[in-house]
């Protein structure tokens, strides 16, 4: 049986740090326009305690998406030496195109993907490149859809990209904003004979006649800037947690059911970086449908603390920290079987089963 496995991760973290403390003179207003008192070291306190949130980080001046992106993807095929000729597929997921510093246009003409494609130097024309936009779980869904076109024979070898730069699409009057970031992160899959390493199973929903405008675009919350074309990303920050709470656990559930593994049988959780409190909460929800005790939260590391939400580039990040070595007390050993799971605007959730 053809399975679909990673044979090189990369990822690209920018250089920017953009501490908490950057925040204590931002003017923040109510989704009403009613200013907060500037009171900013209690709100940067709570922010803390409630998301994990310590520090981002922000693309250069210079960069955009599809840049870090190539970053990423150029990391993954200098540390495995594979060849860039030899893909099959370059999918890209993110939200927002290529948006430069100092505007919120998207620009996703051309699409990332061949942007990424061109400026990876790759002639061959049966490299197919497209860009995917599926909320934050963009990346994971890419990486589904390769596991398809490999298991159908189509492919045998495919990068999947998750680039973005939130920082240019934030509300800097919202402090929501203070949870995003930017940055980019790559896997390649190919195609095995062997039957025990690879994706034994996936499960996706979207839920969107409910919740589909828990993020969402629309105008600042600032009065004086009510009469500006401009929009940002916006967030029911309190029924989204609600939302992942409930659904998540149970699509990791079906996903597992398919591969029809206990979840006693899972060594790591690499889920996306949201808000460390909601990712903590969906990982002891996720025990408790199993009638489990919660697991020390080792098994679910984070990195949300220092790189904030970069959307679809956690998880890749997330996972190529680990595999190069770069996470300390954190690694996955030949067998390890691991649920990666994601959850974002649509309202979109998936997850896969993987064993390595």
């Amino acid at each position: 049986m053809t399975r679909s496995v990673f044979t090189a991760t990369g990822s690209y973290i920018p250089d920017v740090t953009i501490t908490n403390q950057s925040f204590l003179t931002s003017q923040f207003y109510t989704k009403e326009g009613v200013a907060i008192p500037q009171n900013q070291g209690h709100v940067l306190e709570k922010f803390k305690e409630i998301t994990g949130i310590c520090e981002r980080r922000y693309a250069r001046p210079d960069q955009i998406a599809s840049e870090l992106g190539f970053l990423a993807a150029n990391d993954a095929l200098s540390s495995s030496g594979i060849d860039p000729e030899t893909l099959d597929y370059i999918i890209v997921a993110h939200n927002f195109g290529d948006v430069t510093y100092g505007s919120n246009r998207v620009d996703m003409v051309p699409s990332l993907a061949s942007r990424i494609k061109a400026l990876l130097h790759i002639n061959n024309p049966d490299t197919i490149a497209y860009d995917l936009a599926f909320g934050c779980p963009g990346w994971l869904e890419g990486l589904i859809q390769a596991n398809y076109y490999i298991r159908s024979g189509d492919a045998k070898r495919c990068l999947v990209i998750g680039t973005e730069t939130l920082s240019r699409v934030i509300d800097p009057h919202d402090r929501d904003s203070m949870l995003f970031s930017d940055g980019s992160g790559a896997v390649i899959l190919e195609a095995s004979d062997n039957s025990q390493t690879g994706i034994l199973a996936h499960h996706t929903q979207t839920h969107a006649c409910e919740y589909t405008t828990l993020l969402s675009m629309s105008k600042s919350y600032a009065p004086l800037l009510e009469d500006s074309p401009d929009i940002f990303m916006k967030m029911n920050g309190r029924k989204l947690y609600e939302f992942a709470l409930n659904q998540v656990p149970l699509v990791i559930k079906k996903a597992l059911d398919k591969a029809d593994i206990h979840l006693s049988q899972i060594s790591k959780v690499l889920i996306h970086q949201a808000n460390e409190k909601m990712d903590v909460a969906i990982l002891q929800r996720l025990y408790k449908l199993y009638n489990l005790d919660s697991p020390a939260l080792s098994l679910m590391p984070m990195t949300i603390s220092w790189l904030g939400n970069s959307s679809v580039a956690t998880i890749p990040t997330l996972l190529d920290l680990i595999q190069k070595g770069k996470f300390e007390n954190q690694h996955i050993e030949p067998g390890d079987k691991v649920v990666i799971a994601s959850v974002g605007a649509g309202m979109n959730i998936n997850a896969v089963i993987y064993q390595f």
